[in-house]
């Protein structure tokens, strides 16, 4: 890959986004990410990436809050032009999010604008601002679930938010294609990491998933980044509008 490759990955200071950023720079990229509320997590993907030879910045944003939008594009502007001599870049991860676990019929308003903004009004309206700074030829990669495939009881609005993602991604696919952007979805099965309070770290989750998992255990961040990576590369050029589910064949 091109040495002044750039990517932009949002929620990019833990788990599954920090994954993507360092496997990314790994490959000669440059990463600028978001980070909602943690300066120092994100400090340490910064000096981590920076120890790797590549440029990092990050950027404190909610993604859920499409009024910010405005002023954070006109700093990854600002940013890009001072750092690159360039408004454009390369990638767009859309990784950031929450997740709740409770029955649709305890779900409030609240919890549902909550998963909605965040997974997909947030990712619909950063996706459109994000497109006049991509370059020709980009790639935008959607983090989905496995759980927009299978259901298991407590994620209704989450896993609702995520398909719509996924349907979403498909209409860029279609619309994106005359600039040679490529649009698809990583549907990541359960990952035990800190989303969601570390609810796929507990031991009833651990047990649930090795058993219902093909190859018998929960899944981890890096099994993720290298996904990434790849539909980053010129190797995965001619993979467009599609769902790779990451999830070691769960509920096969």
């Amino acid at each position: 890959m091109s040495k002044n490759k750039i990517a932009l990955i949002t929620g990019g200071s833990r788990g599954l986004g920090r994954e993507m950023a360092i496997n990314l720079a790994k490959k000669g990229i440059d990463i600028m990410f978001t980070y909602h509320s943690n300066l120092s997590a994100a400090n340490d993907v910064i000096a981590e990436i920076e120890g790797l030879n590549q440029k990092a910045k990050a950027f404190k944003l909610d993604t859920s809050n499409i009024q910010q939008f405005e002023d954070f594009f006109r700093a990854v502007s600002s940013y890009l032009k001072s750092e690159f001599g360039t408004e454009r870049f390369d990638f767009l991860i859309n990784n950031a999010g929450t997740g709740i676990y409770k029955p649709f019929s305890e779900t409030t308003e609240k919890d549902f604008d909550e998963m909605v903004n965040i997974h997909f009004k947030g990712v619909y309206f950063l996706t459109q601002k994000a497109v006049s700074l991509l370059n020709d030829g980009g790639r935008i990669i959607n983090i989905s679930s496995g759980l927009a495939r299978f259901s298991l009881p407590g994620s209704s609005a989450y896993a609702s938010a995520k398909g719509a993602v996924e349907v979403f991604t498909r209409y860029m696919a279609k619309e994106l294609s005359t600039r040679k952007i490529t649009a698809n979805t990583v549907a990541p099965g359960a990952i035990g990491t800190d989303f969601g309070d570390g609810e796929n770290k507990t031991e009833r989750k651990i047990k649930a998933v090795t058993n219902f998992t093909a190859l018998g255990r929960v899944g981890e961040a890096e099994d993720i980044g290298g996904v990434v990576v790849f539909l980053c590369s010129p190797e995965a050029g001619w993979i467009n509008g599609q769902r790779i589910e990451v999830s070691g064949g769960i509920f096969l």
